[in-house]
């Protein structure tokens, strides 16, 4: 089955009103919390709050304060995912509130 010049996906159209409203940015932010959904136990996932990003820095907001420390500890190594996944040029830093 071939595409109608107009015809689109869904994904495609949401990226593309994104990039024309400016906030890419934050679909990037619920793909992190997809990826840590995934990638932690469901009861640590639980604490965490908000994840967002400003200017090239991704700001993840944790309740229990065990989750924050060991975020703060392996802080480079979450960094280094969170880049092999999304692009090396997205993201400069991390921090942890």
């Amino acid at each position: 089955m071939k595409k109608k010049k107009r015809e689109y996906q869904s994904s495609e159209l949401v990226k593309s009103f994104a990039r024309i409203y400016g906030f890419e940015d934050k679909l990037v932010a619920f793909d992190i919390k997809d990826f840590l959904e995934d990638y932690l136990d469901q009861s640590l996932f639980n604490e965490i709050r908000s994840v967002n990003i400003e200017n090239k820095c991704i700001i993840i907001k944790i309740d229990s304060p065990l989750l924050k420390n060991d975020f703060k500890m392996r802080k480079n190594f979450y960094l280094k995912k969170f880049q092999d996944k999304f692009g090396e040029d997205k993201f400069d830093d991390l921090k942890i509130l």
